[in-house]
């Protein structure tokens, strides 16, 4: 088992000395050895990390109270953009392959984690642009189409937007019509597209610039700055991370909260190489990996 380490993270600003969140301390997961290392996502309440490897093949549940791990899948590709539903019971993941001329395949399956039941939501295609779960919904996007799937038998359908890369363009899709976004242009390469918790804006990053927020209808364009990998922590905050290489390794990067005022948060130490920081809906926690394979916890005192 990994040694646990405890420690207390800066509240240093990037760009001054704001507090956006409380910071309670840093705390590092005692994965089992011979377990996968990287964290792919961390359940709504908390108490459960999902963790793949290097090379987002598999995924292994880590419960955080016991220490206890639990294979879900060996999928390739499963690591990657993986989706937990509300209740924190079903995993939607992806599973690629290759065809007979050696094409990249990709299906969506879901996993109930009680009874351990795999459901194929999409069959491997070509074209899957993207994955999302709102509650106990799953929503896939295969060649402009959406298609709406529920994870149990309580789920309710409700009309949300869903962004998209589609040969690094930013797509939209609103009631299972998908039309291109791109909000800076469609000769900017986008990645890392996500939609506030509310429904309101558009966070997405645009290589060699950097992440901007924008209304959901593409007005109101306004750049967050060179923080890498960003996601909503909240409406009106965003985490990210800062990250800093030679070339070949990763020489720094620590995980930073900005809030669309123009604040910033330093959230973790100098020490520790912090990256893809992924928050829990109730903001209590943040988890994050570091490029050795150690994964980390970020309490948030509320």
């Amino acid at each position: 088992m990994r040694k646990l380490i405890f420690s207390i993270a800066l509240a240093v600003s990037l760009g001054g000395y704001a507090q956006l969140l409380d910071v309670g301390g840093v705390q590092q997961v005692a994965i089992p050895e011979d377990a996968a290392n990287k964290v792919a996502a961390i359940s709504p309440d908390g108490s459960y990390l999902l963790i793949t490897t290097d090379y987002n093949a598999g995924l292994t549940r880590y419960d955080l109270t016991t220490g206890k791990t639990t294979k879900i899948t060996d999928a390739p590709g499963a690591g990657y953009d993986v989706k937990i539903s509300a209740d924190g019971n079903s995993v939607v993941y992806r599973e690629t392959s290759f065809n007979k001329n050696h094409l990249k395949m990709t299906a969506v399956k879901s996993v109930n984690m009680t009874s351990g039941k795999k459901t194929e939501l999409v069959k491997a295609t070509r074209s899957l642009q993207a994955m999302d779960v709102q509650g106990g919904v799953a929503t896939t996007v295969n060649e402009g189409r959406s298609n709406v799937k529920a994870l149990n038998k309580t789920a309710v359908a409700s009309r949300h937007v869903i962004l998209s890369i589609d040969r690094l363009h930013l797509m939209k899709t609103v009631d299972g019509v998908t039309t291109e976004f791109s909000p800076l242009g469609a000769d900017k390469r986008y990645i890392w597209p996500s939609v506030s918790p509310d429904g309101s804006k558009a966070l997405f990053y645009v290589t060699g610039d950097g992440a901007y927020v924008c209304n959901i209808d593409g007005t109101g364009i306004q750049a967050i700055g060179q923080v890498r990998a960003p996601r909503w922590y909240n409406d009106e905050i965003i985490v990210g991370m800062n990250d800093a290489d030679d070339g070949m390794v990763y020489t720094s990067s620590s995980i930073v909260a900005l809030d669309l005022n123009g604040m910033s948060q330093t959230l973790t130490s100098d020490d520790v190489i912090a990256m893809y920081p992924l928050p829990t809906a109730d903001g209590r926690k943040i988890a994050f990996s570091t490029p050795t394979g150690e994964a980390y916890i970020i309490s948030i005192n509320k």
